[in-house]
């Protein structure tokens, strides 16, 4: 039996198709699940979307209720505090399935996510069990009061300060939060401020009917604008000493766990936002006819349709292998007698690095498709009556929530290059292997004559080109290497697409080992395509990295092992890419 997979691991790492999870694999219970949140955003979403935009009272509040009574605000809780106990990847399949819903996606993630979330990990008994059931059942609603003014990305900078009082009876909280999301509803709110002259954040359970509670009226926003979003003041607010949840000073490391969650949640839901976009626009071209035919016939919408299919394909397998990643990291520490809740926590920090790659990757690939849907439907994509239009404002936030792409790229390779310095990953050694190989005879780039053996050798050449570009820039940059913004984006870019075709590449060959080739023309398109348009996008960051730091001919035997390392063979795009597109305007959605 192999050894279970680490967080980052994948650049060293060889992964077989049968240790991953693909959507292939969901069972009929997943299904029920996933069909329930379809049939709620068809019912209860879609008909009031106006309504909703527009604000209207209690009417979110009301939707949220409904969503409640279904158990969906408790999928994640345990079923002795009311919920459905549900595992991760299950979660995050609701998650996708409810994010074509619009600011009631925005309403539901930061409720369930870091409105419930923080309390249910984090919390004693005594805390869990005054609050969770009531908002796993909807009764109350929750928000998560971490942003202020002067402090977005830089969170432990916050000024909101809590003191506590003579008697040790309550902490009195002051100061002003700003963008959160639900605080026009919220009946609990977690608090992030410091004690006294604390370097670090405590959080803190607040009841939203607390005196000295105030808040501004709801922000006038781009986009998701049914979405509950104000800023919340605390005027020496008495909030009870037991509702310190954790420990003092222990806010920070709550807030930066929680992020991960989020990060790999907020993934699934764009997910499924990008699908529900992508269906929309094949319907629309299915239907819009210019000179005397549909413009699903036309090749330069196809290039559209199939490049949007590609992008949402590889997230969403890459998102779902990890989240039975995830499952199995916390199966296994509480196998190891871990508590649940902790261990929850420690399988999701594990993969920390991945969550950051999704919500990157997921966050572009369905700003991708909303710009191309807007595009496909020409003048009435720029309608506000059009379900593009408001697809297209909506999804800009998501590049900005639960950390910005920036600061989740730059994450992604300081997560791992510390784990290797803390020697729980072996980085220095493959980068030292591949650095030597650049000196030896170059061995054959093709790949083997299977299917996709080519794919397979292009792979070991994306995680080479990574050792090669991150083992130079440490060595040659040492400490200075956290300042090199730029490079650390190169590198970022380099994992991502990595992780990405690496987990499309792992689950079409396990779909090709049940169902044959003749069954997967479509998938094959799509990672034949995806590799070949990776290749030549690796090779140009990894040069603008390595022409950052180095030169002469130590750039040039670099940039020598790189064109190795990304070598193709022929493919034709536009057939493939045609294939796929086909495939969706026969089907009239995206089926994948």
């Amino acid at each position: 039996m192999s050894t279970p997979i680490k967080g980052g691991e994948f650049i060293i790492r060889k992964t077989l198709p049968n240790e991953i999870f693909t959507p292939e694999e969901w069972t009929e219970e997943h299904r029920m699940i996933a069909q329930m949140c379809d049939d709620f955003i068809e019912q209860e979403v879609i008909p009031h979307i106006e309504r909703i935009d527009n604000m209207e009272a209690g009417l979110m509040p009301s939707i949220m209720d409904k969503a409640g009574q279904l158990g969906m605000l408790g999928l994640s809780v345990p079923e002795e505090l009311g919920g459905m106990g549900v595992d991760f990847k299950t979660s995050l399949l609701a998650t996708e399935r409810l994010g074509t819903g619009y600011s009631f996606s925005v309403a539901f993630g930061a409720h369930t996510g870091i409105g419930t979330l923080p309390l249910l990990y984090y919390g004693n008994e005594e805390q869990k069990s005054t609050y969770i059931p009531k908002l796993a059942s909807g009764e109350w609603k929750a928000a998560y009061c971490l942003t202020e003014p002067g402090s977005g990305s830089d969170a432990n900078s916050g000024k909101t300060k809590a003191t506590l009082s003579s008697d040790g009876l309550f902490y009195s909280l002051t100061g002003q939060k700003m963008w959160i999301t639900n605080a026009g509803f919220a009946n609990l709110f977690t608090v992030f401020a410091k004690i006294d002259d604390d370097k670090n954040l405590t959080a803190f359970l607040v009841e939203a009917d607390s005196e000295g509670i105030s808040l501004n009226p709801e922000e006038k926003k781009m986009g998701i604008k049914g979405s509950s979003t104000r800023q919340v003041f605390f005027n020496n607010v008495k909030v009870p000493a037991k509702n310190m949840l954790s420990s003092r000073e222990n806010g920070f490391k709550i807030a930066l766990n929680i992020l991960n969650i989020g990060r790999i949640k907020l993934a699934a839901g764009v997910l499924g936002g990008a699908k529900g976009t992508i269906t929309e626009a094949i319907k629309y071209a299915n239907t819009r006819e210019q000179f005397g035919r549909p413009i699903s016939k036309y090749g330069a919408i196809r290039y559209k349709l199939a490049e949007c299919v590609i992008r949402a394909y590889t997230v969403e397998s890459a998102t779902y292998r990890a989240g039975q990643n995830i499952d199995d990291a916390i199966n296994g520490l509480i196998d190891a007698g871990m508590d649940k809740s902790e261990a929850t926590l420690k399988g999701i920090e594990l993969f920390a690095p991945e969550c950051a790659i999704l919500k990157v990757a997921g966050s572009e690939a369905l700003d991708f498709a909303v710009d191309e849907a807007v595009q496909i439907f020409g003048g009435m994509g720029y309608s506000a009556e059009s379900s593009v239009e408001r697809a297209y404002r909506d999804s800009r936030i998501n590049r900005i929530f639960e950390g910005t792409n920036e600061i989740n790229r730059m994450l992604t390779v300081e997560m791992v290059l510390r784990r290797a310095m803390k020697g729980e990953l072996d980085l220095m050694g493959p980068a030292m292997k591949v650095a030597s190989e650049l000196m030896s005879i170059p061995e054959s780039t093709l790949g083997s004559d299977e299917i996709l053996g080519e794919e397979e050798k292009l792979l070991e050449g994306f995680k080479k080109c990574m050792l090669m570009v991150a083992g130079s820039a440490v060595q040659k940059l040492m400490q200075t290497l956290s300042k090199e913004q730029e490079i650390l984006m190169n590198i970022a870019d380099i994992a991502i697409w990595t992780y990405l075709a690496e987990s499309t590449l792992l689950r079409v060959q396990k779909k090709l080992a049940n169902e044959g080739e003749e069954k997967c023309a479509v998938e094959l398109a799509i990672v034949k395509t995806y590799f070949y348009d990776c290749a030549d996008k690796i090779e140009k960051t990894a040069k603008d990295a390595i022409y950052s730091f180095a030169d002469g001919d130590e750039a040039r035997m670099m940039i020598m092992g790189l064109k190795r390392f990304t070598k193709t063979g022929t493919h034709n795009p536009k057939a493939a890419r045609q294939v796929i597109a086909q495939y969706v305007i026969e089907k009239n959605s995206y089926c994948l």
